[in-house]
């Protein structure tokens, strides 16, 4: 099925940026949602990016839940359940009120929280947090991640960060972080189809955009491991960084 709202030469532009989104997912295991959103809404209507980039992210981190393995995903829901729960349900809230703000403040919404994120994440900054004051934390983390997924799409990088600060193991890591991706993204779907930004004319884009995702994603996988991880994320970041503050430009100047 093909979608019927963009002309031809806008859907190539958004199947070759989904495609590199999806080789950088599949390579450094994150950033999917950050570029598709960053990139595709310089050509093409914000709100149709939203609903395009549903579908893929429920497909990738679908994959990702698969290959960190059940035993552990079962125990990163048992752990960091407190946390998913307040992610979710503010994935669900925050996405009901996308179709009420005016475009260019959502260029705004979608921008800082691009370029900040990728900044903090470039520079290495980090924080702890004392196993006394998890809950605190997992409150406040879950409610901005939650809702910045909710509006953009993005909670990955709050998650990191988090995780980061509680000196997570990388493997324990990784599969929190798929589980969290993965029940987040369904709380997406859910709260798009309720919000309307989901629907019956912009299905077709995101079912589109599977494609290049799930292609981009085997092409990562199999590169990954002779990639320079290290490199090739600051790379990623640094490209992020410009393409958020042209999001902001955008909101701001028009």
């Amino acid at each position: 099925m093909l979608p019927d709202t963009l002309p031809p030469a806008l859907l190539a532009y958004a199947f070759l940026l989904t495609l590199g989104a999806g080789f950088v997912k599949g390579a450094v295991g994150f950033a999917m949602p950050l570029i598709m959103i960053s990139t595709l809404s310089i050509l093409i209507d914000p709100r149709l990016v939203v609903a395009g980039i549903v579908l893929p992210i429920v497909m990738s981190n679908a994959l990702q839940v698969a290959r960190s393995g059940r035993a552990e995903a079962w125990a990163a829901v048992l752990e960091f359940r407190r946390y998913i729960v307040i992610v979710c349900v503010m994935i669900l809230i925050a996405a009901q009120f996308l179709t009420v703000v005016p475009e260019r403040a959502i260029y705004v919404a979608l921008g800082v929280p691009v370029a900040m994120l990728s900044v903090i994440q470039l520079t290495g900054w980090s924080f702890r947090v004392p196993d006394a004051q998890r809950g605190r934390y997992d409150l406040g983390i879950g409610l901005v991640a939650g809702g910045l997924g909710g509006f953009a799409g993005v909670w990955g990088p709050p998650t990191v960060l988090y995780l980061l600060a509680l000196d997570t193991p990388k493997k324990k890591q990784m599969a929190v972080q798929g589980v969290v991706y993965g029940l987040g993204s369904v709380a997406l779907l859910v709260g798009h189809l309720q919000s309307g930004i989901l629907n019956g004319e912009t299905v077709g884009f995101s079912v589109f955009l599977l494609i290049p995702a799930a292609l981009g994603m085997w092409i990562g996988f199999k590169a990954g491991d002779r990639l320079d991880a290290v490199k090739f994320r600051k790379a990623t970041l640094a490209v992020l960084i410009v393409a958020g503050l042209n999001l902001i430009r955008r909101g701001i100047f028009g």
